[in-house]
């Protein structure tokens, strides 16, 4: 889990299948020595997680990614240029418990990783 580590929910704004967060990256998060040393950057696998995360705060209930479609990491998310990130993401979950997905990150300046994806729960 990145929540409360990695990354902060500042607002969260639910309506009927749509979830607009705005989170926080934490700049100093021991990832970034490794990822990259003097240049960090946000992970893909990272940008990932976030969608499931903010998903699973959404629905207040734990999720199994079980398939991802057009995934596009479009711009690269520098921790201390750009730490605040808006999460978009649109859902709907069909009668057989499928969980289809779309969402990006992005901010004023750039769109950062978009995807689409089905998600089950667990």
């Amino acid at each position: 889990m990145l929540s409360g580590d990695f990354f902060y929910i500042t607002s969260l704004e639910k309506l009927d299948g749509k979830v607009n967060v705005m989170l926080e990256i934490n700049a100093a998060h021991k990832i970034f020595e490794g990822h990259f040393p003097g240049q960090p950057v946000v992970p893909g696998v990272c940008m990932m997680q976030i969608v499931k995360e903010v998903l699973e705060e959404a629905l207040d209930k734990a999720t199994r990614l079980i398939s991802a479609d057009n995934l596009k990491f479009l711009s690269i998310i520098d921790p201390f240029e750009n730490n605040m990130i808006n999460v978009e993401l649109k859902y709907n979950i069909s009668g057989d418990g499928e969980i289809k997905v779309v969402a990006s990150l992005v901010n004023d300046a750039a769109t950062y990783f978009k995807m689409s994806g089905v998600f089950v729960l667990v």
